[in-house]
């Protein structure tokens, strides 16, 4: 089988676990970022790392949403609010002129406990979603025979065992079409500097506030929301998002 003209970065927003729910985040984000490869390479890397030479000189930062909210690590620069005013603007800029479809799901943990008796795991359900949704797009597309490969960020060896797993069930026929889907995961650490996940985590808690908050002023949200699959009508729920339950 060759290899699809598209590549597809993944990263979440949350916890999926369920034995405790935070009140103030109680939802599970996962993120399908899905670039063309020509264009990831012409345009996607060269954004980032002009971000990157532009505010910190080299290109060896890691842009992490969390430490960027948090003005941790590299980004205690931040503490300083022109120099915090002007690298949001920088990022938001970049995600917004970087070519990539968005496929996301959000699963409401609450719900999810209020609902069902045995739960399924949140990020089993929303690999699932996500992966359906992506061969939707890839059918559309004419690649639903060609090889994509999902890039994911290391986090742990059972975590990642555990993910595998998955994966490897929904894409031999655990799936709404009972087929085989052309995925295969491949398993990244955070060192190796990965534009699309880098892309793939700053997108990603935006969704989320989004579904908690959507009358809340949200710009990085404003940014990206035109870049979701979208079915016949132009709307992306069930097509580039899902929210469950």
């Amino acid at each position: 089988m060759s290899f699809s003209d598209y590549i597809v970065y993944a990263d979440e927003s949350g916890d999926h676990g369920l034995a405790s729910v935070d009140a103030d985040y109680p939802v599970f984000v996962l993120c399908f970022c899905v670039f063309r490869v020509e264009e990831y390479i012409s345009k996607v890397v060269p954004l980032v790392q002009d971000l990157k030479f532009r505010f910190f000189g080299h290109d060896a930062v890691v842009l992490h949403a969390h430490e960027i909210r948090k003005s941790r690590g590299p980004f205690k620069i931040l503490f300083d609010q022109e120099k915090r005013r002007a690298f949001l603007e920088a990022v938001n800029a970049v995600m917004e002129r970087a070519p990539f479809t968005l496929i996301a799901a959000v699963i409401d943990k609450k719900k999810l406990l209020q609902y069902y008796e045995y739960p399924s795991n949140p990020y089993d359900l929303a690999l699932t979603f996500c992966l359906e949704r992506t061969y939707a797009y890839f059918r559309d597309l004419g690649q639903q025979d060609r090889a994509t490969h999902v890039v994911v960020e290391r986090r742990g060896k059972q975590e990642d065992n555990e993910l595998e797993l998955v994966f490897r069930r929904v894409v031999q026929g655990a799936n709404y079409w009972r087929c085989v889907l052309p995925f295969d995961v491949v398993f990244a650490h955070k060192e190796m500097n990965s534009s699309g996940l880098q892309l793939a985590d700053l997108v990603a808690h935006p969704v989320g506030r989004h579904q908690l908050k959507p009358g809340q002023p949200n710009r990085a949200y404003e940014l990206i929301a035109g870049k979701f699959r979208v079915g016949p009508t132009g709307a992306a729920t069930g097509y580039g998002l899902k929210v469950f339950p």
